[in-house]
């Protein structure tokens, strides 16, 4: 069984005022939840103590469970083959091209983007996910996105890099 958690009012507001202090291990678990991830894929990101931190997020009102479910919820909708580009000659990855968002998409690509993000790089992802949570409009999203990809594509690898901007260009 698996348990999934949100953030609460609280918990939003700590991420964005840091005004309960929370330490840097607590902080980092507190934005890698999202409603989405069970348990058992936040213990993969969690580096240290993720019981503890989960536990002690939940007591204190900062997540609260959401719902259990039988089995783990995917990560992410895989890639076919056939939509995903063939990795880029050079290391460095290449810039997505700016597509139209429409507004009531905007939304749903921006939580996807730092989904994926954050998935990908873990806890190191808080500073540049913080920035792309703010952000209110396809233009200010798109030079974090492509600074997400360059950070992915240095730390994953230039597929990796392609599949996440592939992904946020559907």
């Amino acid at each position: 069984m698996a348990t999934i958690y949100r953030k609460t009012a609280k918990g939003h507001s700590e991420i964005e005022t840091r005004s309960h202090r929370l330490s840097p291990r607590l902080r980092s678990a507190l934005i890698l939840v999202d409603g989405r991830r069970s348990d058992d894929e936040l213990r993969k990101l969690i580096p240290q103590q993720s019981d503890d931190s989960l536990q002690f997020l939940n007591e204190q009102g900062f997540i609260e469970i959401i719902g259990i479910t039988q089995s783990a919820v995917p990560a992410a909708r895989p890639v076919p083959a056939a939509a995903a580009p063939s990795a880029p000659p050079a290391s460095r990855p290449q810039p997505l091209e700016q597509p139209s968002i429409p507004p009531s998409d905007f939304a749903a690509t921006r939580a996807l983007a730092v989904r994926l993000f954050t998935d990908m790089v873990g806890p190191m992802a808080e500073a540049l996910a913080l920035k792309m949570e703010r952000t209110r409009s396809p233009d200010e999203l798109r030079p974090l996105v492509q600074t997400a990809q360059r950070i992915i594509g240095n730390t994953r690898g230039g597929q990796a890099a392609a599949d996440y901007g592939t992904r946020l260009l559907m």
